[in-house]
């Protein structure tokens, strides 16, 4: 299993450097839209649509909402959707990080777990592109954060190995520990302000500001990452499911690697607008 999972990696990695770094804007939001649009797929298997014309439309009504959001809404309704996302991360987080032992229940359909998979999707995609098509700065600070979620998770894996006693979340996700957890937080602090320092070229009047900034974001953004992680176990769990697809050996699906990602996108590109770094 952890062959598979780092001969994947091995794979994956350079296409998505590539994507994000050297592909034209356009072919970057297509990209990302095609990836969302398989997770579409997924989540509408551990929503408890079973037949595969319901899947397909749940995938249609995704790839619907993404179109309307690249030919039709104005650079207002974006940030406001990112905004709401945001704000619904940070309180699913509240509630995921505070379950602990309240038992789970399982559910063979989950229709407002169906509703929600749309709002995230889209939010999701619509954050990845707008953070991306930032003139000069913007693949890389897309980058920058696709690395901190990665450094977040893998710092979490190996912190939790050797220190891990205490669970985080013993019903949704047993292998997590606050010891991982911390780890984490740790690595992306530290991360994030390098990531700022390298990328925003900071007066020296402003460069506390920005380290503050960099700090107060890379955490939340990795505490978010997480959630991202347990509130799709939760989903998974109620489904009675593994994993939410088998596309990448060793990984389970695509929304099982990138549940992170979705999660902590809004959050990002939020915090970016609300300190004023980005206008």
């Amino acid at each position: 299993m952890l062959l598979q999972r780092v001969l994947t990696a091995i794979i994956l990695i350079p296409l998505v450097v590539w994507g994000v770094l050297a592909a034209d804007h356009w072919l970057f939001a297509a990209i990302v839209a095609a990836v969302m649009l398989l997770c579409a797929w997924e989540w509408a298997r551990l929503a408890g649509l079973k037949t595969l014309p319901l899947q397909l439309l749940y995938v249609l009504l995704c790839g619907v909402l993404i179109a309307a959001l690249w030919f039709i809404a104005t650079d207002g309704v974006s940030r406001f959707l990112i905004l709401i996302a945001a704000g619904l991360w940070l309180g699913m987080s509240l509630a995921l990080f505070s379950w602990r032992h309240k038992a789970l229940h399982k559910a063979a359909f989950q229709p407002f777990i169906l509703m929600l998979g749309l709002l995230l999707l889209s939010a999701a995609w619509q954050a990845l592109v707008s953070l991306h098509q930032l003139t000069d700065v913007g693949p890389k600070l897309t980058l920058g954060l696709l690395i901190l979620i990665w450094i977040a998770d893998s710092a979490a894996y190996f912190t939790g190995k050797a220190l891990g006693r205490r669970k985080l979340a013993p019903v949704l996700s047993p292998g997590k520990t606050i010891e991982g957890m911390a780890g984490a937080l740790a690595a992306a602090a530290v991360w994030g302000v390098l990531m700022f320092v390298l990328l925003f070229q900071a007066s020296a009047n402003s460069t506390a500001y920005m380290i503050s900034i960099a700090l107060l974001l890379s955490l939340l953004t990795a505490i978010v990452s997480v959630a991202g992680d347990l509130f799709e176990s939760l989903v998974k769990r109620r489904a009675d499911m593994k994993d939410s697809g088998h596309l990448l050996p060793g990984h389970g699906g695509i929304w099982d690697r990138i549940d992170s990602l979705i999660a902590s996108a809004p959050v990002f590109v939020a915090g970016l607008y609300l300190s004023g770094i980005l206008q």
